[in-house]
């Protein structure tokens, strides 16, 4: 006999509040989808490593990258192109895949655990949180003594603590409820935005300031090898949690009550949610800066390939959050260059027309019936 997880439906009803409408009358077969998406995020490495603003031949650029990948040996009068295949623009088209597959996921993750169609990684207040830790580095030099780690430490710390800030806030002796984590969450992003805005008009130095300002927007250009193995291990462990906790998921989206019929302890699992949320969160804010829309618009645009269920979606959202970020960062790269826009102002530029066709689509609905 069939247990009470194992009997959700394996798409929540149009009355969830997980902006998942009408299921679409055709949908992409999932095999095909994943496919066309894997074959299009190994090209988008490619592309990432072979772009920019030195013009490199793509034949030298795949030699780089294979030896790189395999230890091979490069001609001294090469060493230079190599270095800005392998050590600067690979790198940082990685942790662009790692980083959009992070806040694709987690976006799915926060739009079912709240039961908002317009929540985002961002918010539960993390990232302003995290801001804060970063520009005390940046405009004063706190963390000095950790050197090139100290960026990402203090950014990583000061999200844990704000997350820790939100949910003793928004912890209730009923739990965890979804509108005390947005108003907590919203409350939280504008106090420490105010506490970033304060600290840069105090900052003295103004190339310092500039920098904040990048980082605040969202930026890559500090990618290196080590700031890969971090962020894409809480990428992965998020990852794993979330695929094991699709089932559930699917049964969140459709209200406490309905996930307690079905066996599953709401609280539990928001409880679980919000944890996994802001270390994944706190992760990828450390090593790229705040990039909005990506957590926002992408699990949207999913829903409409592959429809409402958990397990499609979380299968999907990374891969193509992954693609997506790292043709964001190629353009931040080229639309101006010598010089580079932060990776944040064009996600904005993209994301705001994508999710209006999206609300204008008959087809898919925001927020249930």
């Amino acid at each position: 006999m069939a247990t009470p997880l194992e009997r959700i439906p394996a798409v929540p009803p149009r009355t969830a509040r997980t902006g998942a409408g009408p299921a679409p009358p055709r949908r992409v077969p999932l095999p095909l989808l994943l496919t066309a998406l894997c074959a299009a995020l190994l090209l988008s490495l490619v592309c990432g490593a072979g772009m920019g603003a030195s013009g490199l031949a793509w034949g030298a650029v795949l030699r780089y990258l294979w030896a790189g990948l395999t230890g091979g040996s490069i001609a001294p009068d090469e060493f230079p192109a190599y270095t800005i295949v392998w050590e600067l623009r690979f790198p940082r088209a990685v942790l662009a895949a790692v980083v959009g597959a992070g806040l694709s996921a987690i976006g799915v993750a926060v739009q079912a655990m709240v039961r908002n169609a317009l929540a985002d990684p961002f918010v539960l207040g993390i990232s302003s949180g995290a801001a804060v830790g970063a520009n005390a580095v940046l405009l004063f030099g706190a963390f000095g003594t950790l050197g090139v780690w100290a960026l990402s430490s203090a950014a990583f710390l000061s999200a844990l603590l704000s997350m820790m800030l939100v949910y003793a806030i928004a912890r209730t002796a009923r739990g965890l409820t979804p509108l005390r984590l947005v108003l907590t969450g919203t409350a939280m992003y504008y106090g420490f935005s105010a506490v970033t805005t304060f600290m840069v008009f105090a900052a003295e130095r103004g190339e310092a300031a500039r920098s904040a300002m990048m980082w605040m927007l969202g930026s890559l250009g500090g990618a290196n090898w080590g700031s890969v193995p971090i962020a894409a291990t809480a990428v992965l462990g998020g990852l794993a949690h979330l695929g094991w906790s699709a089932r559930r998921l699917n049964a969140l989206a459709m209200g406490d009550e309905t996930a307690a019929a079905l066996g599953v302890d709401a609280g539990r699992l928001r409880k679980e949610l919000f944890l996994v949320a802001a270390a994944v969160t706190g992760a990828v804010v450390a090593v790229s800066g705040a990039i909005g829309f990506v957590g926002l618009m992408v699990p949207h645009a999913v829903r409409m390939l592959v429809g409402a269920d958990h397990r499609r979606l979380l299968a999907v959202a990374p891969l193509m959050g992954a693609v997506l970020l790292i043709w964001v960062d190629i353009l931040s790269r080229v639309v101006l260059a010598p010089a580079e826009l932060p990776v944040g102002v064009l996600t904005a530029v993209i994301g705001v027309p994508c999710f209006v066709l999206l609300m204008r689509r008959r087809s898919y609905t925001f927020g249930g019936a």
